[in-house]
């Protein structure tokens, strides 16, 4: 509730908004490598990050009930799919891998837009779509042993749960959209639950960075998100947070050492390139189109 009277006390505007687009990536981008300094099993990590996330989301969306449309729960499944695909696919494949091949979720969103919304793919997304799948092949021609193979597979899944978690937040109309990120991080905390007597260890500083993720990464995160979104353009939305999978892979060379074979980092441009070319040309003939 704090979060919400302090940014409707501000008289928000695009910098603003933009700005904190900026913030929302560059603190989303921490989660690769503090994953990975967590010795905890991965549905430990997810379950526990979503339940302290849970809490943030739930003081800043004050649902009036908890009778959700069905847009709202295949919202949450497919969030708390994208979730614990990232947590498990950053045990075992690099950071840059999983942040990467998670960011081709436009694809599957322009393929599996017509089903759910009823939207058109148009040519600029079919161009879009074939860089990106490119980039994604890339990922998966390099030497890769059993658990990176894996780790990139459950990313490509995360992707998935990302892309549908957008599609059905769009077609919630009478709904508050936020509410699939509460579910979902609930749904999370609960399907991980009886994992956590087993994983969990009691060293302060793992629990501060779960807290962190929860609180911070993904909580905080996602409220800023959702306040900047609705201040700035579309193409806005798409170019500011790609600071994330920029920033996430730096911050694991800085922090953990980890580094990024030139296929994967080849596959990486293709996929930021592919995303956001789309973006550009999409805003570029809307508004040749409507020039008001």
């Amino acid at each position: 509730m704090f979060i919400k009277i302090l940014f409707y006390e501000i008289r928000m505007n695009r910098g603003l908004a933009i700005g904190l687009l900026i913030l929302t990536g560059i603190v989303w981008s921490t989660g690769g490598f503090l994953i990975k300094l967590i010795p905890w099993p991965p549905l430990v990590i997810a379950g526990l990050r979503s339940g302290f996330t849970a809490i943030i989301i739930f003081f800043y969306s004050r649902p009036k009930s908890f009778r959700f449309g069905k847009s709202t729960w295949a919202g949450a499944i497919c969030y708390s799919l994208m979730v614990v695909c990232f947590v498990a696919g950053n045990k075992l494949t690099s950071s840059g891998n999983v942040i990467l091949i998670q960011y081709a979720a436009p694809v599957y969103v322009a393929l599996f837009g017509y089903y759910i919304l009823g939207e058109r793919s148009t040519k600029i997304d079919w161009i879009a779509i074939i860089i990106i799948l490119t980039g994604l092949v890339c990922f998966f021609l390099e030497e890769l042993s059993f658990q990176q193979f894996w780790g990139n597979t459950l990313a490509l899944l995360s992707g998935v749960g990302f892309a549908g978690l957008t599609l059905f937040m769009r077609k919630q109309k009478n709904d508050n959209p936020i509410d699939s990120v509460l579910v979902g991080n609930i749904i999370t905390f609960l399907v991980c639950s009886p994992f956590y007597h087993n994983g969990v260890t009691y060293e302060p500083v793992n629990w501060a960075y779960i807290i962190f993720l929860g609180f911070f990464q993904l909580g905080l995160a996602y409220v800023l998100y959702s306040i900047a979104i609705k201040h700035v353009s579309a193409l806005d939305a798409i170019i500011y947070p790609v600071i994330e999978p920029i920033l996430n892979p730096i911050l694991a060379l800085i922090f953990i050492g980890e580094t990024m074979t030139s296929t994967a980092k080849l596959g990486g441009l293709l996929v930021i390139l592919g995303v956001v070319g789309r973006g550009v040309l999409k805003e570029y003939f809307i508004v040749k189109e409507n020039p008001s």
